[in-house]
């Protein structure tokens, strides 16, 4: 199964997600997802991460194709069942992206990753933002390719 894209918004948000299954146990598959120093290994859209995946912890996320710096904060963590990264400052704009796994009977695990954006700047920024579908479909893939060999 592939990875699969949603889509919403309004003038005041917008969100993009992925879901897909993984012929992996949530365990394995969080292994990957809270071992920030492994991403480039396993996942192309990410060059580097600075710092750790634990509750309250900030993150600097480098990405291909830019010299841009996200700094993202980790505002919920359940261990095998997914975590919340944040950025930004409401009312203005902020970003919120959370990793769900969810255990499946058959050794297989659902991976959903959605982002959603808010805020008074949301209807200036959208036009400037990229296109989250394929970057997120890659993180997906990648993902599962990596936890189910």
């Amino acid at each position: 199964m592939e990875p699969m894209i949603s889509k919403t918004g309004n003038v005041f948000s917008f969100s993009c997600g992925v879901s897909v299954n993984i012929r992996a146990g949530a365990g394995d598959i969080w292994r990957l997802l809270s071992d920030a120093q492994n991403y480039p290994r396993w996942n192309s859209t990410v060059t580097r991460i600075e710092g750790r995946i634990a509750e309250g912890e900030s993150l600097k996320l480098h990405v291909p194709g830019t010299s841009r710096v996200f700094t993202p904060k980790i505002t919920g963590l359940t261990p095998e069942r997914g975590m919340t990264w944040s950025s930004g400052v409401l009312p203005l704009f902020r970003g919120v992206r959370v990793f769900t796994l969810t255990p499946q009977e058959g050794a297989s695990t659902n991976f959903a990753m959605t982002e959603r954006f808010s805020g008074l700047m949301a209807p200036l920024v959208k036009g400037a933002m990229p296109d989250f579908g394929p970057i997120f479909t890659r993180f997906a893939a990648d993902l599962k390719t990596a936890a189910e060999a």
